[in-house]
């Protein structure tokens, strides 16, 4: 069990300390597999959003490092564990990644002797029967191993990033991400992320133009499809590509759909009072719900994160 960093006996250390920090909630079904990736850190850091199914008994049997906390968005859950660990080095994990054992040899080659502040690393991910090297999802790098003291979590849910103060380099062992469980999670996960993402959106005071209803889902599609060899997948290439270019338009358009609406009722289109009155109003802030009550089990990070930028 990890419970915090070791050090036998004070002796010499091979490596730097290292933390695992995850978020999760109701992951029965995967978590397991993620904690025994990681079981080799010096501590495994978990926050869990009271989950209603045997999630926390798992986690126990791997680290007694476990907080429990209402879940306020990604954003502000992912620093809190940060905030929790106690070694000098931390790697974020999402609850549906595992660390493969080409990464981990090379985590812990490098924190023997590091040469930057964060070190970015390639996911693969595994859908629909298939490892994705082509389509628009690989390598998808992803800070995820760094310094404790020269990072700050950022980004906009539900796309959360890893903000550096430093030096970065790039690792080329993949974390394997087992992303949606079959084409009915993927379009629900699209459903609830473009609302998320809608709503944040707003809340920045943005609203949605021709462009981005027409030209940035092409553009997507486009990129997915082509440049990226979508159809080197066949079929279920185009079907990701689709749904790429998809995720992008359901975007702007519950923006536009929230913004007219909050036009129509006589508010503004940012500001407290505009935004708590779309945020109330629109399909936007269903999506925000039922995003909430999967978030974990949907994210880990559910829209593909390339479809989300």
């Amino acid at each position: 069990m990890a419970s915090g960093p070791r050090n036998a006996g004070g002796t010499a250390r091979t490596r730097a300390p290292l933390s695992c920090t995850i978020i999760c909630y109701d992951e029965e079904e995967g978590i397991r597999a993620a904690l025994e990736s990681v079981k080799w850190c010096d501590e495994i850091v978990v926050v869990d959003s009271f989950s209603t199914d045997r999630t926390v008994e798992i986690c126990r049997e791997y680290t007694d490092r476990i907080f429990q906390r209402e879940w306020p968005g990604f954003v502000e859950q992912k620093a809190f564990a940060l905030e929790q660990t106690r070694c000098a080095w931390v790697l974020n994990l999402d609850a549906d990644e595992r660390v493969s054992p080409e990464l981990r040899r090379e985590i812990e080659d490098v924190l023997r002797s590091p040469d930057a502040d964060g070190y970015y690393v390639p996911r693969l991910v595994y859908y629909l029967g298939r490892w994705w090297r082509r389509g628009g999802w690989y390598p998808d790098y992803r800070l995820r191993l760094f310094r404790r003291d020269r990072v700050v979590w950022g980004g906009i849910d539900p796309h959360e990033k890893v903000i550096l103060h430093g030096r970065s380099r790039r690792l080329r062992g993949p974390l394997l991400h087992y992303t949606y469980r079959d084409v009915a999670d993927h379009v629900a996960t699209i459903n609830g992320f473009s609302g998320v993402a809608a709503r944040e959106l707003l809340l920045r005071g943005r609203n949605a133009s021709w462009s981005d209803l027409l030209l940035r889902p092409l553009w997507r599609f486009f990129r997915f499809y082509v440049l990226r060899r979508g159809f080197a997948q066949g079929l279920a290439g185009l079907f990701v590509a689709q749904s790429a270019a998809f995720y992008v338009f359901a975007r702007y358009a519950k923006l536009w759909e929230a913004v007219d609406a909050v036009r129509r009722d006589g508010g503004e289109t940012c500001g407290a009072a505009g935004t708590e009155r779309a945020s109330h109003e629109t399909p936007a802030a269903d999506a925000q719900r039922t995003h909430d009550a999967r978030h974990a089990r949907l994210a880990a990070h559910g829209v593909p994160p390339d479809a989300a930028r």
